[in-house]
Order: C-alpha cells, then sequence, then structure tokens
C-alpha cells in the first residue's frame, strides 16, 4: 500500500462542534487534520444565518449549565486574542403565555424548569410580570396570564464567525484542513482508522465524527432511524419604523401552546432594516441531501399568520429574506456522543437536536480531551 499521511487525531465535520474541538485539538501539539464535504462556514447545515441565541439557564436539562457557561469563557478567550466579536450579551427573555404547559425539546413546564435552574445554578435573572414586559418591550403582546424570565447574561453567538475564528486559529496552531471533501468510508487499518474521501486517504490515531446530519451515512440502519433531520426556516422581517427600538432589544423565546411547535424567537436588529424570527418544525426529511432548501410565499404567509400575527408589534408584512437550516433530532432532544459501532477509536458526536451551538465551544473542549487522553 502506497505511503498514507497519518495524524494522531481526525475531525470529520467542522461546523459548530468540530470546528471547536479542532481548535482544541490543535493547542495540544498533536498532529490534526479536519475534514469537511463543504467549505465552513457555509449554509447546507445547522450553523448559519448570522445569529444563534445563547443562554446559561438551559431548560433542556440542568447538566448542560455547565457547558454553556464555560463556552461564554471560551467565546470571549478567542475575542480577546483575535478581536473578532463572536458573542454579544444583550440579555434574554423566555416567554410563557401561561395557557397550556409548554413542552419544548423534551422538556416539559420548560419555563418553570428554566427559572428553577437559574435560581439553583445562581444565574443573574428577573422575573417580571406581563405589564412591566410591555413596558420595556411594547412589541410583545403577552396574554395577562403570561410569566417573563429574564436572564442578564445571555445573548447571541454569530456562527459563521465563531466557527471561521476557530479553523483559522487552528490552521495558525499547525492543523491541517481539507474542505470540499466528502468522507466515503471509515474503517480500520491495523490500530488506525482509514478515512477514505475522493481526494484520497488518511490514517487517524482517533476520529471525532461530527458531521451533523450526515452521521446518518455512517450508522446501521436502526440507529438511523433514531435521528431525525428536520427542516428550519429562518424568516427576515422589515421594521415598522418608529414603533419601537428593536436595535435595543433582548434575544427572546415564546411559548405559547401546549405543542413543541407553538414557540417563535427572535433577535434585536442587527442592520436596522430588520428582525430575524422563527419557529421549530420536527417533520422528518430524512437526510440532509433532502431538505427542501426553498422558501415559498406561501410558508412565509403561514408563518405571519400562525406565528407573529397577534403577539408582535412593530413589524411590517414584508419578508425581506428567508434562509432554510436543520436540526438534527433524537427522541429526547439530549446529545449523543459515544464511541461508533464497532469502530471504538471513532467518537461520534451529533444530534444537538436544536439547542447545540451554545454549548459547542464547552463540548469540543470536553471531546478533545477524551481524544487526547488516548493519543
Amino acid at each position: 500500500m502506497a505511503f498514507l499521511p497519518k495524524y494522531d487525531v481526525a475531525v470529520i465535520g467542522l461546523g459548530a462542534l468540530g470546528s471547536a474541538a479542532l481548535f482544541q485539538l490543535s493547542k495540544s501539539g498533536k498532529s490534526a487534520l479536519g475534514i469537511d464535504r463543504f467549505e465552513p462556514p457555509h449554509t447546507m447545515g445547522s450553523s448559519h444565518g448570522e445569529s444563534r441565541i445563547t443562554r446559561l439557564a438551559v431548560g433542556e436539562g440542568e447538566d448542560y449549565v455547565a457547558l454553556a457557561k464555560r463556552s461564554h469563557e471560551i467565546w470571549k478567550e478567542i475575542e480577546a486574542e483575535t478581536g473578532a466579536p463572536i458573542m454579544t450579551t444583550t440579555t434574554g427573555i423566555l416567554l410563557d403565555s401561561g395557557i397550556h404547559s409548554w413542552e419544548k425539546h423534551g422538556t416539559v413546564n420548560f419555563w418553570d424548569q428554566t427559572v428553577a435552574f437559574a435560581q439553583r445554578q445562581q444565574i443573574n435573572h428577573q422575573i417580571l410580570d406581563p405589564a412591566a414586559l410591555k413596558a420595556r418591550f411594547p412589541a410583545f403582546q403577552l396574554e395577562p396570564a403570561g410569566k417573563v424570565y429574564l436572564e442578564h447574561d445571555a445573548g447571541f453567538v454569530r456562527p459563521e464567525l465563531a466557527i471561521q475564528t476557530q479553523l483559522n486559529l487552528a490552521r495558525k496552531n499547525g492543523a491541517e484542513i481539507q474542505v470540499d471533501t466528502p468522507v466515503d468510508e471509515l474503517s480500520r487499518l491495523g490500530d488506525a482508522v482509514l478515512i477514505r474521501t475522493k481526494k484520497g486517504e488518511f490514517l487517524a490515531d482517533r476520529v471525532l465524527l461530527s458531521a451533523g446530519g450526515w452521521v446518518k451515512d455512517f450508522l446501521p440502519a436502526e440507529e438511523k432511524q433514531r435521528l431525525k433531520i428536520c427542516r428550519q426556516v429562518l424568516h427576515w422581517l422589515e421594521i415598522d419604523p418608529g414603533f419601537t427600538d428593536w436595535a435595543g432589544y433582548p434575544v427572546w423565546m415564546w411559548g405559547f401552546g401546549s405543542n413543541p411547535t407553538d414557540f417563535i424567537y427572535g433577535f434585536p436588529s442587527l442592520d436596522g432594516r430588520t428582525v430575524k424570527i422563527a419557529t421549530e418544525s420536527f417533520v422528518d426529511s430524512v437526510h440532509p441531501d433532502l431538505v427542501q432548501r426553498k422558501v415559498s410565499t406561501e410558508e412565509q404567509q403561514r408563518f405571519w399568520e400562525q406565528k407573529v400575527a397577534g403577539r408582535i408589534l412593530g413589524l411590517k408584512r414584508n419578508f425581506v429574506r428567508s434562509e432554510v437550516c436543520f436540526y438534527t433530532v433524537t427522541a429526547d432532544a439530549r446529545f449523543v456522543v459515544k464511541p461508533m459501532g464497532g469502530m471504538e477509536k471513532v467518537l461520534l458526536v451529533s444530534a444537538c437536536s436544536g439547542h447545540g451551538f451554545k454549548h459547542s465551544a464547552a463540548l469540543g473542549e470536553r471531546l478533545a480531551l477524551d481524544l487526547l487522553r488516548d493519543t
């Protein structure tokens, strides 16, 4: 067999988690290779669209709080080193219409869980009533029975900038990166992992498989069925000038019914002309390559009528643009981190189920440490 380049660690998939892990691995002095089927940051996966909410009281599970806190620390460290404005603290609000018990990402009574975690984890927060909310943020027409949680250290992360900056730092530290390089197969070769791509073959002592929804290409049929690929649509709506200062708003999330899709979230205006707003969908597209990337006018109008109208003021019914990404989702919305079946030297991480970016810097650090212990 011809000589194959060999690395201590390889990372397959350089989105939120992969870029974070490769950056952390690159600081170790070990030889590291990053591979992506596209050229990250890109618009085909789960880590694009200008902004992602970051919050500390993570209602999805109290064990996630430490990851969110550590991610904030890492992003601030990267900002200090590079000057890249990755994270912006705006405060954040979680609204509950108070009409039904609200389930989100596998958690029943999501608002109450968030508050309980904030209290136990000593997260700086306030509880407001609907009148106080309206006085501060008049765009939100919360019902009189509604509940308001305000978190002072919440804000948003720029996903494309976070990924690009971490990859730049990884390269600076000596990591090699192969882009536009889909991985066709992983197999054993002696004590190493053989990575086959259309551009060549590589060996690695350990592999992190962080390919987002494309991890399904490496799983047996039974495991594939446990991961849903759920198309998500992001909308940028035109501001109605003079009603309110959208640039001064927090990031926000609002549950208004008993179903997981009775939900809307959004951001302050980053351009002074539009506000980004979205909901969540859990319809299975089966595979990332099958996700419908176009957004129809009819879909936009349904979003306005079902999610925005009567709840949010200060916006025009004008969709400046809409974009598509996707979640990789498990039934319980928990992350999947485990050795790949039959390939103990391959660590699989995926299915962040729509709440992963806020944890990605810290989880990437933890995964890097796990991989380095075995090299």
